[in-house]
């Protein structure tokens, strides 16, 4: 059967992880920021699957499934706070939210 090499998933999970880190540094949307945090996640994820497969050991893919759960958490809480600051600024603009300044 034919496999992928690892060094072909560990590039594209770099490529996915720098599109991420682009995004958190780039955009000013608090969403659009929480979505580039969930694609440097999941590029954490594959990486740890990729090094889980290569060695032949389940912990990789125990701290993916740890991951995941803290991921998910933060994903309800973050869109939780998300709501509460528009319903109070009426923005989700970065920039605009200063109530950590004052």
């Amino acid at each position: 059967m034919n496999q992928v090499e690892p060094w072909v998933v560990l590039s594209f999970c770099a490529a996915i992880f720098f599109i991420g880190l682009t995004g958190l540094l780039v955009r000013r949307n608090i969403l659009v920021v929480m979505m580039c945090i969930e694609l440097m996640l999941n590029a954490v994820n594959l990486t740890f699957v990729t090094f889980s497969k290569q060695l032949e050991h389940m912990g990789g893919q125990m701290a993916v499934f740890f991951v995941i759960t803290v991921a998910a958490a933060e994903g309800a809480v973050g869109l939780g706070l998300v709501i509460a600051l528009y319903r109070t600024l009426r923005t989700v603009d970065t920039d605009d939210i200063r109530l950590l300044r004052d």
